[in-house]
């Protein structure tokens, strides 16, 4: 498979994207596999490279960490930060690394506009959903053959009139990019038909009036702050057997109040890049396909810091014969 070793840039420049035409560089043998039985790279939270650091404390939080953002904001919002910031590339570069799994979790933020939607983490995003919508599909006519996986979650604040709003701008930016619902495609298959784009939305009321978007994907969160009880719990969730369908596995690790007590000059950040050799080796180990114990998408956290994304999209050459 090509696009996955490095290639150093010329002049002081950046090294040019190397995973960024993976799926068209993949064996004609695995064109005609469905998605769900391929090897997907995903970024876990992957707006977090803009979190507005002048944002409240999101409304879904405790009442108790909104009312400290209130009085306490120099102390308060800069703690907060540092543990939900996920990801240090913007969407464009998670893109042209290889992630094809985009997790946006989408919020109204009350004190903006009536339809003024962002992304939220604890805290919400610069960027706004429309705009950034924008970015990936003009990404996407860039990269024709290539598909991405977008799931729409969480919907703080989302009235049902904000869910058909967002709804339109996703058909009015993706248009016949969009996959509509049914059996899940392969390569060939989405290349003939020119669609590009799965779009999963876990709000049930949308999902009855539209066929343009899936069911939410199963996220196995191991909600674990230590390496070796995430991947435990990863093993475990294989020994149940993969979901029939698109799944992700996520290898981010989760802190709690007791790791942040402990470790007050930490941040999600420095906890979590000591541990990626311990979690890539746990990816190397997995095999895609339609057997029980099988991965599909497996999502991290500050994609780009390692070998993570060129050794998930590696996998899908456990499909080929010998």
């Amino acid at each position: 498979m090509g696009g996955q070793l490095s290639a150093p840039g010329g002049g002081g420049s950046l090294p040019r994207p190397v995973n960024a035409d993976w799926m068209s560089a993949l064996c004609p043998r695995l064109w005609d596999v469905p998605l769900h039985h391929l090897s997907i790279p995903g970024s876990h939270d992957t707006m977090t490279y803009c979190l507005n650091k002048r944002s409240p404390i999101s409304h879904s939080q405790s009442w108790l960490l909104q009312l400290l953002g209130k009085l306490l904001p120099c102390v308060t919002r800069p703690m907060v930060l540092k543990w939900s910031v996920t990801q240090a590339l913007d969407v464009t570069k998670q893109l042209d690394a290889g992630v094809r799994y985009l997790d946006l979790r989408v919020a109204h933020v009350p004190e903006g506009s009536r339809r003024n939607l962002h992304f939220v983490h604890f805290v919400y995003t610069t960027a706004l959903v429309e705009d950034t919508l924008t970015e990936i599909s003009e990404w996407l006519e860039r990269h024709p053959r290539e598909v991405v996986i977008l799931a729409c979650r969480d919907f703080e604040g989302l009235t049902e009139e904000l869910h058909e709003y967002l709804v339109a701008c996703v058909r009015n930016i993706f248009g016949d990019m969009l996959c509509p619902r049914g059996e899940v495609p392969t390569l060939r298959q989405l290349w003939a038909r020119g669609q590009q784009v799965l779009l999963s939305y876990e709000d049930e009321r949308m999902l009855s009036r539209h066929r343009e978007l899936w069911p939410g994907l199963p996220y196995w969160w191991a909600d674990q702050a230590k390496p070796t009880e995430l991947v435990r719990y990863l093993e475990h969730m294989k020994s149940c057997g993969r979901p029939g369908g698109l799944f992700v596995a996520g290898i981010n690790l989760t802190e709690n109040l007791e790791y942040v007590l402990v470790h007050p000059a930490g941040s999600l950040r420095k906890m979590t890049l000591p541990h990626l050799a311990y979690l890539t080796a746990w990816v190397r180990e997995q095999s895609p396909g339609p057997g029980a114990r099988c991965t599909n998408v497996i999502a991290g956290d500050f994609v780009g810091a390692d070998s993570f994304i060129s050794d998930v999209i590696r996998l899908n050459e456990k499909l080929l014969p010998c």
